[in-house]
C-alpha cells in the first residue's frame, strides 16, 4: 500500500481492549495506517486520529470501551476518533451517541479504516457502517507483532456454537478461515521478518477450514514446515475439537510447543449442559489426560466461567472438586455477565453478585496453587526462553516452551533471543522463575 500525501506526519493513537484477536486486528490496522504515512503518536503528543477497538464479552467490558472513548476523546482535543470491535457491532447506536466519535466500524468494516480517512472531508456527522452479523463475511489471514515480541497468527474469526451465555457469534458473525496456503503464507513473511514464535488465534480455531476439505490438523502440519519460525503455540482450542491425532503430533513436532489453552467454562456437567457447550466434563479429562501422557510438562491453561444462572452451590462445589482432580496449571476465571440477546437470559437460577465474587476468588486462589506447584516442578531444569523486549524495573521477561515466565536482568541483546538457561527459585512476587 502507497502512502498518501494527505496522511504523512498526521499522528495516530490506538486503544485496544478485550482479547488477543482484537491486539492482533489492532496491530493489522496499524501496519495499514502507518504504510499509508501515519505515525505512532508517542506520550504527550495529540493525535490526529483515535481509533479504540472495543470488546463486549461482559457489561463490564462495555463500561471499560466507553471509559476509554471519553479518554481518548478529552486526551486528544480535535482529533478524528473512530470506534470498532465487538461493542461497536452490537450496540453501535449507542457508540455513536458519545460526544466526540465521527466514525463506528462494525466487523465488516474494522479493515476499511483508509477508505474512510480519504472521505473525511465529506463527512458531517458521526458515520456508522454497521452490517448484521449474518452478513458478517469478510477474513483474510493476517500474522502480526505489534508492540510484542511474539507474533500473532488470526487463522479464523466467528463461531457457529451459539452458546447460552455468549454474544460473539452475534458480533462476529459465522465460523469462517482462510485456505491452509493462504495462512501459511502469513507464516512464511512473518518468518521472513524475523519472528521466532507465533500464537495461533481466532475465536474458534479448531473450527478451522469448516465447509470446505481442510481442517485444523492440515493447518498445523502445513505451519510445522515453516522454516525460520521455531515455536508456535495453540492459543484455544475447543476440548471437542483437539483430537488425538492433533495431541499426538504435537507431541513429535518441530515446532509446536507443549502448551495449550482449552476453555472448559464448568466442571460440572448440569452447568455445561446448561451453558449448551458441545462435550461433557469426562471427555475434557481425557483431553489433559492424554496430553499429558504424551507431553507431561506441558502447561494446560483453562477458561472458566463462575455465576452463570442456574450455576447452584451445589453445582459450582462440584465443579471446583473436579477441576481439581485435573492436571491443569492455570485458570482464566471469569464472572457471567448477562449479555442483550442471549439465550441464558430465558432462564432462572440468577446468582447473586456476592455469591460470583466469592466463587471467582477460589478459582482464582485454586488457580494460583496450580500455577506455583507447576512452577516449582520445573526448578532446576535447563530449557530454552525467548525473551520478550519488555524492560520492567531492570528485568525483562521471558517464557521456556511450556509457558514458565523467566526473569533475568534486562540486556537488550537479549530481545527476541532464545537461550537456554537453568530455571531457579521464584522472583519477589512469584510470578516468575529467575534465570540462574
Amino acid at each position: 500500500m502507497s502512502g498518501n500525501s494527505s496522511f504523512v506526519g498526521k499522528k495516530v493513537s490506538f486503544h485496544t481492549l478485550g482479547c488477543k484477536l482484537n491486539f492482533v486486528e489492532t496491530s493489522f490496522i496499524g501496519k495499514q495506517l502507518f504504510e499509508c504515512g501515519f505515525e505512532r503518536a508517542k506520550k504527550g503528543d495529540v493525535a490526529d486520529v483515535c481509533i479504540i477497538n472495543t470488546c463486549s464479552v461482559t457489561e463490564v467490558a462495555d463500561r471499560k470501551g466507553r471509559q476509554a472513548i471519553k479518554q481518548m476523546v478529552r486526551q486528544n482535543p480535535g482529533a478524528y476518533v473512530i470506534v470498532t470491535g465487538c461493542y461497536a457491532q452490537l450496540k453501535p447506536e449507542e457508540i455513536a451517541n458519545l460526544e466526540g466519535v465521527d466514525l463506528v466500524l462494525g466487523m465488516n468494516d474494522k479493515f476499511n479504516v483508509i477508505q474512510h480517512l480519504a472521505d473525511i472531508d465529506s463527512q458531517k456527522e458521526t458515520v456508522v457502517e454497521h452490517t448484521k452479523h449474518a452478513g458478517i463475511k469478510s477474513f483474510f489471514p493476517t500474522c502480526t507483532r505489534g508492540d510484542r515480541t511474539r507474533y500473532f497468527l488470526k487463522v479464523q474469526d466467528g463461531c457457529d456454537y451459539f452458546c447460552t451465555y455468549c454474544t460473539i457469534p452475534i458480533a462476529r458473525g459465522k465460523s469462517r478461515s482462510a485456505s491452509v496456503a493462504e495462512t501459511v503464507r502469513e507464516a512464511e513473511l512473518a518468518a521472513a521478518e524475523g519472528a521466532k514464535e507465533i500464537v495461533i488465534t481466532g475465536v474458534n480455531i479448531g473450527d478451522f477450514g469448516h465447509g470446505t476439505n481442510e481442517n485444523f490438523f492440515d493447518l498445523v502440519k502445513a505451519l510445522d514446515e515453516v522454516e525460520g519460525i521455531e515455536r508456535y503455540r495453540i492459543s484455544s482450542i475447543e476440548p471437542n475439537l483437539i483430537t488425538d491425532e492433533i495431541i499426538a503430533f504435537c507431541a513429535q513436532s518441530k515446532r509446536f510447543v507443549p502448551h495449550f489453552h482449552i476453555p472448559l467454562q464448568s466442571g460440572s456437567n448440569e452447568v455445561l449442559d446448561i451453558m449448551k457447550r458441545r462435550y461433557k466434563r469426562e471427555l475434557y479429562a481425557e483431553r489433559v489426560a492424554e496430553i499429558k501422557r504424551l507431553m507431561p510438562d506441558a502447561f494446560i491453561g483453562v477458561d472458566v466461567i463462575v455465576g452463570t444462572r442456574g450455576e447452584t452451590e451445589e453445582f459450582f462445589q462440584d465443579a471446583v472438586n473436579f477441576i481439581k482432580s485435573i492436571d491443569v496449571q492455570q485458570l482464566h476465571v471469569f464472572s457471567y455477565s448477562e449479555r442483550p440477546n442471549t439465550a441464558a437470559l430465558k432462564l432462572g437460577g440468577v446468582v447473586s453478585v456476592d455469591d460470583k465474587k466469592r466463587r471467582s476468588e477460589v478459582l482464582h486462589t485454586l488457580s494460583e496453587e496450580k500455577r506455583l506447584a507447576f512452577y516449582e516442578s520445573q526448578i532446576g531444569r535447563d530449557l530454552p526462553v525467548l525473551w520478550e523486549e519488555k524492560k520492567t524495573g531492570g528485568a525483562m521477561h521471558g517464557f521456556t516452551a511450556n509457558y514458565v515466565r523467566v526473569e533475568r536482568p534486562y540486556d537488550r541483546a537479549f530481545v527476541n533471543k532464545i537461550t537456554t538457561v537453568r530455571l531457579g527459585g521464584f522472583n519477589q512476587d512469584k510470578s516468575a522463575l529467575l534465570a540462574e
